[in-house]
């Protein structure tokens, strides 16, 4: 396994995190204010260049790069990738994003009567409908654990055994357990490593959708939790083009994956596949599926020169988000008049998001209070799709905001390219925003 080291051979310090960096490396328009890095991601010029360049030499020699020059390169990738999860090489694959990996997870696996796929109703909507439609198809059934945060972590701890303990008594099988690193809305850190323990204790299999989790989070313990499957986009917050995420099978449960979706030439029917070790029928499985464009997997080299040589490693990184998440937020809160969500404990801001309660009062009766500034429950989700649009129309920006658990919420995503007042920006644009809704302006 390479070995990652913690500090960087070489840091340009001369350019400071914040605007500087934007101006200095990344590719936003002059004009436009970053806040959603959490959706899409975004990658540095120098990764967009070297990407460029693979592609010039992918069509100056097709067949020569494409069957020689690629392995070679996505073997680095995977090299580089690997201990950033405290794994060996071969133990981790590239596909095009997070939600192909889940259904190569959950479409490789055999259901029977009983089984049920357990997951909480904060899950990602496209896993769910995957879920959804493997319910069409398989024997498998979904059952959801309601959550409404703020919420203690002990509180879903409870809640997940207390699902297992009735899914049993109903003469059901949980066959496997589907939860996050990072939640997507509202933006906070969720227990896995916890839920995988007790997973571990019941016999079921763990599959985490660590979206936002490599380059975001510290994930060198992974194999140390050992979750059964792991999956993460690199190109959220790892900072390569879109079309690259990892997915992680530790070498104990390879067989269980026996083929890609779609499946492609490194499929073998059981007989052959039986004939090669199965470390060997894994890598090779996702080697080439289909033709795509898979110059985003090998960028994740690029990006890790990057991030460790420019930024000045993981940590540096990580702790300047973290940071700048909690600082940014409570800055927000102050100028709107409000708060940041966070449970008792303190938990939930272990990450790169932030979310911010925004001055608006909802009231329950159609019509009722619009004379003074409170919006009906029954026009909140347009408001808050109406907030969302007009920063994008109005202010060149995208400040996602939603109707949850009964107040009004935005989702700030932290990055190196944004500062104090970036942040300080964002509260005047929704307090000019939050007037006009309370004045009925829309």
């Amino acid at each position: 396994m390479r070995k990652l080291r913690d500090e960087p051979t070489i840091v340009a310090a001369a350019v400071p995190f914040g605007r500087e960096t934007r101006q200095a490396y990344f590719n936003f328009a002059a004009s436009y204010i970053p806040l959603n890095h959490g959706s899409f991601g975004a990658f540095p010029s120098c990764v967009r260049d070297y990407q460029r360049r693979l592609q010039c030499e992918t069509e100056a020699r097709p067949d020569t790069f494409i069957r020689f020059t690629y392995p070679r390169l996505l073997r680095e990738a995977r090299d580089v990738v690997a201990p950033l999860l405290g794994a060996e090489t071969d133990e981790v694959v590239f596909v095009p994003n997070a939600l192909t990996a889940v259904n190569t997870v959950l479409r490789n696996l055999t259901y029977q009567d009983g089984d049920v796929i357990l997951y909480f109703s904060t899950i990602y909507d496209a896993c769910l409908k995957t879920i959804e439609s493997l319910e069409e198809t398989t024997r498998v059934r979904g059952h959801s654990i309601e959550l409404v945060y703020p919420i203690e972590n002990d509180e879903i701890l409870d809640r997940f055994r207390a699902a297992i303990t009735e899914i049993q008594n109903q003469g059901r099988s949980v066959k496997l357990a589907m939860f996050d690193t990072i939640l997507t809305f509202p933006g906070v850190r969720f227990p896995w490593e916890d839920l995988v323990s007790v997973c571990k204790e019941y016999g079921i299999l763990s599959c985490i959708d660590g979206a936002h989790g490599i380059g975001h989070i510290d994930l060198r313990h992974l194999s140390r939790v050992g979750p059964d499957f792991f999956i993460s986009n690199c190109y959220k917050w790892f900072m390569v083009p879109r079309g690259c995420a990892v997915l992680y099978v530790p070498y104990r449960n390879q067989a269980l994956i026996r083929t890609t979706y779609p499946t492609a030439e490194g499929y073998q029917p059981t007989a052959q596949r039986e004939m090669q070790s199965q470390r060997s029928y894994f890598v090779n499985l996702f080697e080439k599926v289909s033709t795509i464009d898979t110059t985003p997997y090998i960028c994740v080299i690029e990006a890790s020169k990057f991030r460790e040589q420019v930024c000045g490693g993981e940590k540096r990184i990580c702790d300047y988000c973290i940071n700048m998440a909690k600082e940014g937020g409570e800055l927000m809160a102050t100028i709107l008049g409000t708060d940041v969500l966070e449970n008792n404990t303190g938990t939930l801001r272990s990450c790169c998001f932030t979310n911010v309660r925004l001055p608006l009062e909802v009231t329950e009766e159609p019509g009722e209070g619009r004379h003074i500034g409170r919006v009906p429950v029954t026009e909140a989700k347009a408001v808050a799709d109406w907030i969302t649009i007009k920063s994008v129309e109005e202010f060149d920006t995208f400040i996602a905001t939603r109707y949850y658990a009964g107040a009004f919420w935005v989702r700030i995503s932290s990055q190196i390219y944004l500062d104090r007042a970036d942040f300080e920006w964002a509260a005047h644009v929704l307090l000019d925003l939050c007037n006009r809704v309370r004045k009925g302006i829309r």
